[in-house]
Parts: C-alpha cells; sequence; structure tokens
C-alpha cells in the first residue's frame, strides 16, 4: 500500500477508537460518579423512582398501541425530513422540472401516509380510565 492509503486507514482507525470512546468514556464516568447507595434504607431499592419523590399509584402501567404508532409515525417523517433537506440543496443548484416532480411525488406520498393513519384513527387519543384508587380516595372506574 502506498502512503496515501495508510494515511486514509489511519484516519478511519482514529474516527473509530474516537467514536468508541464518546460512547464508552459517558458511561463509565456515570458508573464512577453515580451514588452507590441512594435508596437502600427503608427497604426502597426496588421501587420505582418519580423525580426522587415516592410514586403515588401503580408505577407499571401500559401504553395504548396509539402512542406506539404515534411516535412511529413521528419517527417516520422525521427520517423523511432528513432526506428532504438534502435533496432541497442539490435540487437548489439544478433547474429542472423532473426534480421538482420527484420532491413533490415523494411530499405527495407522505401525504397520503398522513391521511391514511388519519382515517385509522391513529391521531385519536382517547381516554382510559383507570382502576386504581389514589390513597384515600375512592375508585371513579366502573
Amino acid at each position: 500500500m502506498d502512503a496515501s492509503a495508510l494515511i486514509d486507514l489511519l484516519y478511519v482507525l482514529v474516527f473509530s477508537l474516537a467514536g468508541l470512546a464518546l460512547a464508552l468514556v459517558p458511561m463509565v464516568l456515570s458508573h464512577l460518579i453515580a451514588p452507590r447507595r441512594t435508596r437502600s434504607f427503608l427497604d426502597k431499592s426496588l421501587q420505582g423512582i418519580e423525580c426522587g419523590i415516592d410514586p403515588i399509584g401503580p408505577t407499571w402501567i401500559r401504553y395504548g398501541v396509539v402512542y406506539y404508532l404515534y411516535s412511529l409515525i413521528f419517527v417516520a417523517f422525521s427520517v423523511d425530513i432528513l432526506f428532504l433537506l438534502p435533496v432541497a440543496t442539490i435540487y437548489n443548484e439544478q433547474k429542472g422540472w423532473l426534480d421538482l416532480a420527484e420532491v413533490l411525488l415523494f411530499i405527495g406520498i407522505l401525504s397520503l401516509i398522513i391521511i391514511y393513519a388519519w382515517k385509522k384513527g391513529v391521531f385519536l387519543w382517547e381516554r382510559r380510565q383507570t382502576f386504581w384508587t389514589w390513597p384515600g380516595r375512592t375508585p371513579s372506574g366502573p
């Protein structure tokens, strides 16, 4: 291998090690800095924590499937926006109707996805009734 290929390989190695360090150093630091015995008194070590306050009611609740669908749609559209920004930059340099038609087709397909999700009721948030009681109150469920 020639010298330029070795330098390129060295760059890849340095960037890989830097990425690995950026991933591992925060985890190691948090392990070293974190307090060891925070909730070991009064047998609360296995209890859920809500902002450092004792929880009220059950700590394990089930989220509706609508929440997951809503979040998946959000992730899909954020990735699509990440695609559209560089495309818009490149298409700004070229003046062509075919490029505009491709972007409009892409946005049209995204619009159809939103309309489909709307028709399926993904964006409707129905309030669920809970059947557990708060301390000192009567149950409000059926």
